[in-house]
This record gives structure tokens, sequence and C-alpha cells, in this order.
């Protein structure tokens, strides 16, 4: 008997602003900048690509090769993107309090 799989796409399962606040959570806990990259470009997917890569002045295939987990995307680069899908940055102490 064969087993039959298909391809898996986070992207389809981020519908909700819930969903994706989680999905970035996790992907920023692994401290992993390329995945947390690559997770940013999950979203990026999830929420149209082109149309973001317009509002923060990239290529589409710029902006896929940045959020790819393959490439070292500029710090700012990052911050437009997570500015353009609404998503902050807020320093956090190793105890856990806000650094504000």
């Amino acid at each position: 008997m064969t087993i039959e799989t298909q391809p898996f796409d986070a992207a389809e399962f981020l519908d909700s602003d819930e969903a994706i606040e989680e999905f970035i959570v996790a992907a920023f806990e692994t401290q992993d900048p390329a995945f947390i990259a690559k997770s940013l470009g999950v979203v990026a997917r999830a929420r149209n690509m082109s149309e973001l890569a317009r509002e923060i002045g990239m290529s589409r295939a710029a902006l896929y090769k940045a959020l790819s987990g393959q490439g070292n995307p500029e710090f700012a680069t990052i911050m437009k993107v997570m500015k353009a899908l609404g998503i902050g940055l807020a320093p956090v102490m190793p105890d856990g309090r806000s650094a504000a």
C-alpha cells in the first residue's frame, strides 16, 4: 500500500490575527534568525506577498529571497516587513519583564 502525501503550506492555516500571532511568537522563541525570517515569509504569503512588496518598496522576488530562510536580510528589511504586517518588536528582559 502506497502512502499518498500532499505538500504542507503553513500559510494556508494563518487565517486570523491570532493564528499569525501564535506562529510569529513561536518563531521568535527559537531565536533562530533564519527561521524567523522564513516564518515572516510564510506570514507575508498568507497576507499577499505582492502587496507587501509594493508597500515596503521591494520587488516581489527580492522579498521572497530575503524571507526564504536562505537569504540574510538586513534588519531594516525585517523591521519594514514586520511594520507592514502589523507586527511590533519590543525588548523583553531575561526575567520576562518589559524593558520599557
